[in-house]
């Protein structure tokens, strides 16, 4: 959680540094900036999530193998390097190489939660007993992770679409709604 509340405060700084701008009136620090700000909100968002999905990961494991715990210094990594990708999008917008290098990290990191997901999954001797992981979240890390993936490749693809892409994320409980209706 520190970790976490680290990397926040790294996505945030170059707003602080914003402050110190000399303008007429501090609202055009605001009115002029909102590629940063929106960077900001958008890691912010992005960063709550991922942290969420690690938590409520982690709270069905009883004990750690080494490569449960290869796979969080994996995440780790990511989410600690998605401040740069974060002050990249503020400097040079939807460029190509920023965007996909913004995405990409997201998805790197989204590989890494599916991944840790699958080896808690596949090994009931290391899950709390009285709180196993079930199929659904493996399905919820995948289906994410595979949106994530297509909304890369879109971004890439299709000329203006850039992060609205990521809005696919919102038919994530749809495709798993679906999958649960399809399996019963």
């Amino acid at each position: 959680m520190i970790l976490i509340a680290w990397c926040c405060l790294l996505t945030l700084l170059p707003l602080v540094d914003l402050a110190n701008e000399r303008v007429d009136h501090p609202v055009e620090i605001v009115t002029g900036n909102w590629e940063t700000i929106g960077s900001f909100a958008l890691s912010f968002v992005v960063i709550a999530r991922l942290w969420l999905t690690h938590h409520r990961m982690l709270a069905h494991v009883a004990r750690y193998t080494n490569g449960l715990v290869l796979w969080n210094m994996a995440w780790l990594f990511t989410a600690v390097l998605l401040p740069f990708p974060t002050e990249l999008v503020s400097q040079y917008g939807s460029d190509t190489f920023t965007m996909a290098f913004y995405m990409g990290t997201v998805l790197a990191s989204s590989i890494c939660l599916s991944a840790m997901t699958a080896v808690i999954y596949r090994s009931p001797d290391i899950q709390d007993p009285e709180n196993p992981l079930d199929v659904w979240h493996l399905a919820n890390g995948v289906t994410t992770t595979a949106l994530i993936a297509v909304a890369l490749v879109l971004a890439l693809v299709v000329p203006g679409v850039n992060y609205f892409a990521l809005f696919l994320l919102v038919l994530t409980p749809v495709i798993l709604r679906s999958w649960a209706r399809a399996r019963t």
